[in-house]
């Protein structure tokens, strides 16, 4: 079944599993997303407000952002989550948010780093010591992203959790220091802490699928120099994430989130190929190293991702093909120098 529209593509990202209904049921006290107004917060609280209602227990899901878009705050409310408009990064913002157990926090900076160095390392490090020290005594879930490793041989199959970090450039680099203030603030204070280490979630608005399919679209060469990745879908990360809670613990758990698959770059462009008539055209030399990581642990724990990468290829191509709305903020996931 193809996904036409946004309120679609919305209702798909926000349906709960029955293992999703469950963790709300079992899950104790309310819920406050920090930075739910990017591009996972709204269908991860959508999600949580929705596994909530169907399991029966009475729950606050509460969405803290700026929303630089004013229209969120009112749809998200119409769902019947509770929104708070705050720069968290201002004086008196996190002491005004009311207590919580259960904390997930998806404040981060990552486009346009280049050139704003000082920003990133601000929002990627300064305000989790904010938080941290603002809900010690909750259950924090963290967002992190894989690129916290470093460039891997593909001959050695992706980073495991236990593989030694080594971040290329300041926006990885950030991360990590947001991963080493959480972790700080769980040896400190015993906080419960979950990190998820995130590969390329895929939405149809964005993400390296969508990168990929308008070049083929658009007759312009992939650069193959990235030469294998992994992927899952959204609303598959969003699931992980909710169903993390009873894995808090101090010190942190660390889980790499993403898919089963290690994909070739080629073969993403040739599925678009086929599905747009068109040959793609490449350039650039593939490398004997990637950006990716095993999952295995993710798996093991909460099965496999429910969306497989040939579903989402078809749905972004039949996105591409309708025009429809793309939120324009590429992955970048050609670079191997870590400047974004």
């Amino acid at each position: 079944m193809q996904i036409d529209s946004e309120e679609q593509l919305e209702e798909r990202l926000s349906r709960p599993t029955t293992d999703d209904i469950e963790a709300m049921r079992t899950l104790d006290g309310d819920v406050m997303v920090l930075g739910a107004g990017g591009k996972m917060g709204p269908s991860l609280v959508r999600l949580m407000q929705r596994a909530t209602a169907e399991s029966g227990v009475k729950r606050r899901i509460i969405a803290v952002a700026r929303f630089s878009d004013t229209s969120l705050p009112g749809q998200l409310q119409r769902d019947g989550i509770e929104t708070i408009t705050s720069d968290l990064m201002e004086d008196g913002a996190l002491r005004a948010l009311p207590d919580v157990p259960n904390i997930i926090y998806m404040a981060a900076r990552k486009f346009g780093t280049t050139g704003s160095e000082h920003l990133t390392w601000a929002m990627n490090t300064q305000l989790p010591v904010l938080v941290a020290g603002r809900f010690r005594h909750s259950r924090i879930v963290c967002f992190s992203s894989g690129n916290v490793y470093s460039l891997r041989p593909l001959h050695l199959g992706g980073s495991i959790e236990e593989t030694p970090v080594g971040p290329q450039g300041e926006y990885a680099q950030s991360v990590l220091g947001r991963e080493r203030i959480f972790e700080h603030a769980s040896q400190r204070w015993g906080t419960p802490v979950a990190i998820l280490r995130l590969n390329y979630a895929i939405d149809l608005r964005y993400g390296v699928l969508v990168d990929i399919g308008q070049m083929v679209y658009r007759r312009q060469p992939i650069d193959v120099s990235m030469p294998v990745m992994n992927m899952i879908w959204q609303g598959d990360a969003n699931s992980v994430c909710i169903r993390c809670f009873p894995y808090c613990q101090s010190p942190p758990f660390v889980l790499n989130l993403t898919g089963p698959e290690t994909i070739s770059t080629r073969w993403i462009a040739a599925q678009f190929g086929r599905r747009f008539a068109c040959e793609p055209m490449f350039t650039g030399e593939e490398c004997h190293s990637a950006l990716f990581s095993n999952a295995g642990k993710q798996h093991r724990l909460f099965g496999y991702p429910k969306v497989t990468p040939e579903e989402m290829i078809d749905w972004v191509a039949h996105w591409i093909e309708k025009g429809n709305r793309l939120l324009s903020k590429p992955t970048h996931f050609q670079t191997r120098d870590g400047n974004y």
